[in-house]
C-alpha cells in the first residue's frame, strides 16, 4: 500500500492535533444513517454549509436534511459554525475522526461498532467505484499517487497489530502535517482518501463461543 511522500510545504509546518471522537453506542447508532455519514463527510471535507446546500448537493429536501443534522448535533458530530448571514444557520464538524471498536468491546457496544462499520463500508465502496470512474480524468501526478493494492501477508495476531499501529501512524502524521480538513487548500493540494481495511483472511479463524473464549 503507498502512502503520499509529503512535500517542502507539508514538511515545514509545525504538526498539529487532529481531533477525534469516539462515540457511545447510542451515538454510533445515530451516525450510521447513510445519509447522515454522507452529511458529516461532507462538512469534514468541504467545510461549513447550511441545510439547504446539502440538500441540493444531496438530492433531498431541506425539511429532511434539517432534520438529519439536527441528530448529528444532538450527539456532538457537527456544531453551529460562523455565516455571512444570520438568516441561514451554518453547520461544521466537530472533529476530523471518528474512532470505533475498540478492542474490549463487547454487547451493545460491540453490535453499534459493527452496525456502524458495516454502514460506513458501504458509502467507502461507493466513493472508490466513483474514484475508479474518474480515474481516466485524472492528472498524471494524481494516478501515479493512487493504487487499490492489498497484499495478504502471513502473521501473528501481535504481528498483525504491529503492523496496523505503523500503517495507521504513518497517516495520522501525514495529517497532522497536512492544512485542516474543510478549509481553503494551498494550490496543488486536494482532499486525499486512504482507506485502511486490515483483517484475517476471511474464514480462516475459529469463532469464538456464546462464553466467549475461542
Amino acid at each position: 500500500m503507498k502512502f503520499p511522500r509529503l512535500g517542502p510545504t507539508a514538511a515545514a509546518t509545525a504538526p498539529r492535533a487532529v481531533s477525534q471522537v469516539v462515540p457511545d453506542p447510542t451515538a454510533l447508532k445515530a451516525l450510521a444513517h447513510p445519509v447522515r455519514l454522507r452529511m458529516l463527510g461532507m462538512l469534514r471535507v468541504d467545510g461549513p454549509a447550511t441545510a439547504t446546500q446539502l440538500a441540493a448537493r444531496l438530492g433531498l429536501n431541506s425539511g429532511a436534511t434539517s432534520y438529519h443534522l439536527r441528530q448529528l448535533a444532538q450527539y456532538g458530530f457537527i456544531e453551529d459554525a460562523p455565516g455571512p448571514s444570520r438568516r441561514d444557520r451554518w453547520w461544521r464538524a466537530s472533529h476530523e475522526l471518528t474512532s470505533v471498536l475498540e478492542t474490549e468491546a463487547e454487547g451493545a457496544e460491540l453490535d453499534a461498532g459493527v452496525a456502524f462499520t458495516q454502514a460506513a463500508l458501504s458509502l467507502q465502496v461507493g466513493q472508490m467505484q466513483r474514484a475508479v470512474e474518474e480515474y481516466p480524468e485524472l492528472p498524471a501526478p494524481w494516478r501515479k499517487a493512487s493504487t487499490t493494492s492489498d497484499v495478504i501477508i502471513p502473521l501473528t495476531a501481535d504481528q498483525a497489530e504491529t503492523l496496523t499501529r505503523r500503517l495507521t501512524d504513518v497517516m495520522l502524521e501525514a495529517m497532522r502535517a497536512a492544512p485542516p480538513l474543510g478549509e481553503p487548500l494551498p494550490p496543488g493540494m486536494a482532499p486525499f482518501t486512504i482507506m485502511l481495511h486490515a483483517f484475517p483472511y476471511p474464514g480462516r479463524l475459529p469463532h469464538r463461543d456464546e462464553d466467549g473464549e475461542p
